[in-house]
């Protein structure tokens, strides 16, 4: 049985109105631009659900927005981060969207760079402020921003991740869940893990032999 914290009662310190449309929404905008990791020009806000039905009553609009800002849960310019993104010359917009099996309130944040090119982050806000991502650019993944998650993308090939786990034991650092996935010769991993870790075993991590990519995220 789920144990309950202070935090799944009361939910988070917030802009209203709703936890679950502006505090998850913000989260999920704000993940998403941490996992981009690149200057934002164009982003398109695919909604789906209870999203799609209630974006502007609601501030799911202004909290993703807000959050692909940079700005958390409790900031004062979530109000105006529409008309903030607009001045800072980031073109945005809001497409319904169906999707199978999928969480009521579900979004694909889809970044659009300048040549066209496209890269996107498919997650969920799961009730009192939580989030859940559930893809990266098509590969599937499962985590919530709780916890330092390592996302590592690499040639597939026996002992990759005996290797990172050797270097992440060598700093005392314990692996909490591991979601790995596998397609033409490239695969993907994430892992939650318990505690921080330095720059310098990220380092050796990502210059391991066909280690292709190696990206930190700090809990929100």
């Amino acid at each position: 049985m789920k144990n309950y914290g202070l935090f799944d009662v009361i939910g988070p310190i917030m802009i209203g109105p709703s936890s679950s449309h502006t505090a998850g929404a913000c989260r999920l905008g704000r993940i998403s631009k941490i996992i981009y990791a690149r200057d934002i020009k164009k982003v398109i806000f695919h909604l789906h659900g209870s999203f799609k039905s209630t974006y502007q009553g609601h501030g799911t609009d202004r909290a993703l927005v807000g959050g692909i800002l940079g700005y958390d849960t409790d900031d004062d310019r979530i109000r105006d981060a529409l008309d903030i993104a607009t001045k800072r010359g980031i073109e945005f917009s809001f497409v319904p969207m169906d999707l199978v099996f999928a969480h009521p309130n579900t979004v694909k944040t889809e970044f659009i760079d300048p040549n066209g090119e496209s890269f996107y982050v498919i997650g969920s806000s799961i009730g009192g402020g939580a989030i859940e991502i559930t893809n990266i650019n098509g590969v599937e993944v499962k985590f919530g921003g709780v916890y330092n998650t390592i996302i590592l993308k690499y040639n597939d090939r026996y002992g990759m991740i005996a290797q990172v786990s050797t270097i992440l034991a060598e700093n005392k650092i314990n692996i909490g869940s591991l979601v790995m996935n596998r397609e033409e010769g490239v695969a993907s991993a994430i892992m939650e893990i318990d505690g921080g870790i330095d720059e310098m075993a990220i380092y050796r991590i990502s210059k391991l032999p066909d280690m292709l990519e190696c990206m930190i995220l700090k809990p929100l």
